[in-house]
């Protein structure tokens, strides 16, 4: 069978190159067959050392092509289920008690509250996303003025502060490192806290 990426190739072997197929200082022809994989970003060096190590040639031929498709299994946001409904007050009471906040900025909405969207950080542009997702609030930080607009009341957009929405951050990943490394892995804490804004109520 003919596959469509196979063909011949031609090389030439260079003096004191010890080629794996041909003779030095002569022309060879060998078939060879194009591979094309798609492979993440973070995951380029080492398929390219694993490419190297296990080619016979000294120099592999390839070509790196950049793709913008997103990535299909990685978000930005979450959205998930309260245990029981809530009412826009009450949430917004239980997000300062959890978050630890004085103040909740957040739009006007009078329904019950039980799916949530979450973004830690700036999430004003899943707003959007939230709301196409169904959920009842959606809880994130540095909206700015006119994004309050977006919901147009069709859920509760909830601004509890950037240091705040992310203040939980250093434990996940220290359970991701403990998971991915062992106990024998040490995570450090930083114990100041470097939170620029505060509060006066």
């Amino acid at each position: 069978m003919q596959l469509p990426n196979a063909g011949p190739g031609h090389l030439y072997a260079g003096a004191g190159s010890r080629p794996t197929i041909g003779t030095e200082n002569e022309p060879a022809s060998v078939a060879e067959t194009k591979v094309e994989v798609l492979l993440p970003l973070h995951r380029q060096a080492a398929v390219l050392a694993a490419l190297r190590q296990a080619h016979p040639y000294e120099e592999v031929a390839y070509e790196l092509i950049k793709l913008e498709n997103e990535h299909q299994d990685v978000g930005a946001g979450l959205v998930g289920h309260l245990p029981k409904a809530l009412s826009p007050l009450d949430f917004r009471q239980h997000l300062k008690a959890v978050l630890g906040v004085p103040v909740v900025k957040h739009t006007a909405f009078d329904k019950p509250i039980k799916k949530v969207a979450l973004c830690g950080g700036a999430g004003s542009f899943l707003t959007g996303a939230a709301v196409a997702a169904g959920a009842d609030a959606y809880v994130t930080a540095d909206v700015k003025y006119h994004e309050f607009f977006a919901p147009e009341g069709r859920l509760l957009l909830c601004d509890v502060g950037h240091f705040e929405s992310e203040q939980f951050t250093g434990e996940l990943f220290r359970d991701l490192l403990l998971a991915a490394f062992g106990r024998t892995f040490a995570v450090l804490f930083a114990e100041t806290s470097t939170n620029p804004v505060q509060y006066d109520c």
